[in-house]
Order: C-alpha cells, then sequence, then structure tokens
C-alpha cells in the first residue's frame, strides 16, 4: 500500500490569505506561479502568439468580439484624469486607478452611484455589485460644470444597457 506524505489539500486562495487580493480587481497569486517567476525573471513571450496568421489561414472572432462589433453605436461615457479612468459602454464598466483595473459586464452590476463633493471637484462613481460589495471611483473634474454634464451621460449610458440587462436576465 502506497502512502503520500504531505497534506493532500489545495492552498487556500483569497483575501483570508493574501491581504493584496482585492475580487474583480486582481487575481490571487498562486504559489505555483510565485516560486516559478522570481523577481529577476522576466514573462516570456510564445512564438505562437506573435506568428500572424498566413494568407491562407482566416481568424474566427469570437460571439463577443462579434457583438462588440455589431453594437457600438450606442451611447458611451467616458471620465478621466490625471490617475483615474471610467469608461461605461455597451459592454459594461470599466474602471482603471493607477495600475490597477477592474471590468464589470452589465449582468454583474447590481447598481451604479455617483456623488459629487461638496466642496472640491471630486467626481465619485461606486460600482455595486449584486453579492454586496461595491468598488468606487474618484476622478477629479477639470470644473464643477463637468459633473451635471457627466451625470447626464452615465445616465444616458445607464438607460440604455443596464435595463438591457435586467429585462435579459
Amino acid at each position: 500500500m502506497e502512502q503520500r506524505i504531505g497534506s493532500n489539500s489545495q492552498p487556500l486562495e483569497g483575501a483570508g490569505f493574501d491581504p493584496a487580493f482585492i475580487p474583480g480587481l486582481t487575481s490571487p497569486a498562486s504559489a505555483e506561479k510565485a516560486e516559478e517567476d522570481g523577481p529577476e525573471k522576466e514573462p516570456e513571450v510564445a512564438e505562437a502568439e506573435e506568428a500572424a496568421p498566413g494568407p491562407g489561414e482566416a481568424e474566427e472572432a469570437s460571439p463577443a468580439e462579434q457583438e462588440e462589433e455589431t453594437d457600438t453605436d450606442g451611447p458611451v461615457f467616458e471620465a478621466s484624469d490625471r490617475r483615474a479612468k471610467m469608461v461605461a459602454d455597451h459592454r459594461g464598466v470599466h474602471l482603471s486607478l493607477d495600475d490597477q483595473e477592474c471590468e464589470f459586464r452589465w449582468d454583474e452590476i447590481g447598481a451604479v452611484e455617483t456623488e459629487t463633493a461638496r466642496f472640491g471637484k471630486r467626481y465619485t462613481v461606486t460600482v455595486h455589485t449584486p453579492d454586496r460589495r461595491w468598488y468606487p471611483i474618484e476622478i477629479e473634474a477639470p470644473a464643477r460644470s463637468h459633473f451635471k454634464e457627466w451625470d447626464e451621460q452615465l445616465d444616458a449610458v445607464l438607460d440604455a444597457y443596464f435595463e438591457e440587462a435586467e429585462e435579459a436576465g
């Protein structure tokens, strides 16, 4: 009879074991990847990815790419400053702050909330998910007069796409 030495359970991942883990923003670092990639090792690019398809080879678009190509004429909201950027379009809501990014499809969003600072030029957008998590982002506007314009643009996007996602789901 063979016996294995060591634990049969897999290592746990997530916020309880990695304080830098933020759901939706970062993926948990696995122990195997940490052992393979040292700080001095650069990621390798596969040669197959660099090779372009030949004249006889045709690339087929995935269903998501086909949908993206057909439904690009709707409203789009985009706001950014030197650090933060938010884009809301037919695909969903994309937030980025410095080098961190997260993207939410419309079916992953429970609510979108906006708030303006009483003083100053900060425009805060918070994306709420159905599992009671929220992801706020603050964008500094060039002037307070942009708040009304941004609210109207974001409302147009939410009316066009958020309602469709609720009806479809």
